[in-house]
């Protein structure tokens, strides 16, 4: 068995998760309205290496034809949807905790980025955008005469 260290901001968010759970996913705010269509993003990870960022999202049960990714002044946008399953005869649902309908995240590119030489591939419900740097200006030494 391994020992894992303990981290307390995680475990306060997954109490907070768990919680607003068990009242259906209320939106923040003190109001109690259920979360709408549409009020969900997918989960993320951003990753860099010497030559690019790679930001992968988990979107399971999105068609690739209902994904759009745009990169447009120094920002990355993805967006989508997830359609409901039409209700069937003879089948109830007992619990339905996945959400549906449209997300959109957008991330604050670094300057270094090469837009023009973004790509992205989906595979497996995994969105992957790979986003190559750009060769970053080296400095230039001036030499300044002191009269």
């Amino acid at each position: 068995m391994a020992l894992v260290k303990w981290d307390a901001w995680r475990e306060m968010e997954d109490f907070f998760d768990r919680y607003m759970k068990s009242f259906g996913a209320l939106r923040g705010g003190g109001t109690h309205e259920p979360i709408a269509a549409g009020d969900w993003s997918p989960r993320v990870d951003i990753a860099e290496t010497d030559g690019e960022f790679v930001v992968k999202a988990e979107i399971p049960e999105v068609r690739k034809e209902d994904v759009r990714v745009t990169v447009d002044k120094g920002v990355l946008t993805l967006q989508g949807e997830r359609k409901q399953e039409k209700e069937e005869k003879g089948k109830k649902f007992h619990r339905v905790e996945r959400y549906y309908g449209t997300f959109s995240r957008s991330f604050s590119l670094p300057e270094n980025v090469d837009e023009s030489r973004v790509t992205a591939s989906f595979k497996d419900g995994m969105l992957t955008v790979q986003l190559p740097k750009s060769g970053e200006p080296k400095p230039k030494a001036i030499d300044v005469k002191v009269e």
